[in-house]
């Protein structure tokens, strides 16, 4: 399952594509109105732990995130509206004291009252990521990916013996000739991002505290690594390096550790989940980082790495 660091290089990979038209839309996904982001705008693109998050918004709206003014009010005939507005003005007026027939007023008032009407319409920046922008959410799975201008080439022939490539689950075409290809991914539209900082192994916001006091607890240690509600992003592959790199066993209970091997703990699973993401930005795979579990070979003689079913016989519920 792609972990933090995945996912981190998953969202600078569609960073580039911020602020560019979606021109068409592809993909196997029966997810409804995904076709809907044709003639939308990518708006932002946000990572939290092991899910990603991009935002799609009208391309009219564009102007209000860059600042560039809006087009004069056109002048039309009174609406409706218009009408129950002027009347609810004069009921104001009138509770105030004020005698004035609103209806009565000069076109240079009534120009002026349509203008600050029309201003306060306007959505503002913090307005515009709430109220107006789509959201659509994506996790990858166990083999989930992102591809920026190619797609994936099928390196094995299948169990058929046939060399047919992987078939994307949505494929986003931009007006400026790139594309975004994402494979094995689960998609759902949300009204927000659920973007927790405290808990995310790779923020600059990271709650040590918050994580240390979750070590404590008494559980095994490796249960408590995989909760994502204090460790975003942390999965399998970083839990079984930095416990291996700690010298904790897998299954000792937090409760009856020391502080210093806890906090060696967290200051491994930072620095490890950190060191693999520049290495990912870097083309580098995995087995280049150091005292890493995952090939048993260049694991060092003196090591005693063991390969054992753990949990209960019931298994473990999450």
């Amino acid at each position: 399952m792609p972990e933090g660091p995945s996912v981190k290089r998953f969202q600078l990979l569609t960073a580039p594509f911020v602020g560019q038209v979606v021109a068409k839309v592809g993909g196997s996904s029966r997810q409804r109105n995904l076709k809907d982001l044709k003639a939308t705008r990518l708006q932002d693109s946000q990572a939290s732990g092991k899910n990603l998050f991009l935002a799609f918004g009208a391309v009219l709206e564009a102007w209000t995130m860059g600042g560039s003014p809006s087009p004069g009010p056109v002048e039309e005939e009174p609406t409706i509206q218009g009408k129950a507005d002027r009347r609810a003005c004069s009921l104001t007026r009138a509770q105030e004291g004020q005698e004035e027939d609103v209806a009565q007023l000069s076109p240079k008032e009534h120009s002026v009252q349509r203008k600050q009407e029309t201003e306060r319409s306007v959505p503002d920046t913090s307005d515009a990521a709430g109220d107006t922008w789509q959201w659509l959410h994506f996790h990858f799975g166990l083999f989930g990916s992102i591809r920026a201008n190619e797609f994936s080439r099928a390196n094995k022939p299948n169990r058929r013996g046939d060399w047919k490539d992987p078939v994307p689950r949505l494929v986003l075409h931009f007006d400026s000739g790139g594309f975004l290809v994402f494979y094995n991914c689960q998609i759902h539209w949300c009204t927000s991002p659920t973007v927790e900082p405290a808990s995310d192994i790779l923020s600059p916001k990271f709650h040590r505290g918050q994580a240390l006091a979750a070590l404590r607890q008494p559980t095994s240690i490796c249960y408590t690594l995989l909760d994502q509600r204090y460790f975003s992003g942390l999965g399998n592959i970083i839990k079984n390096e930095i416990l291996y790199l700690a010298r904790i066993h897998p299954l000792s209970q937090g409760s009856l550790l020391a502080l210093s091997a806890l906090e060696s703990l967290l200051d491994h699973a930072v620095q490890f989940s950190t060191d693999w993401l520049h290495k990912k930005l870097h083309l580098m795979c995995l087995y280049h980082l150091p005292y890493q579990v995952g090939s048993l070979n260049s694991a060092p003689s003196t090591a005693g790495v063991l390969k054992l079913g753990v949990g209960t016989p019931q298994g473990v519920v999450r």
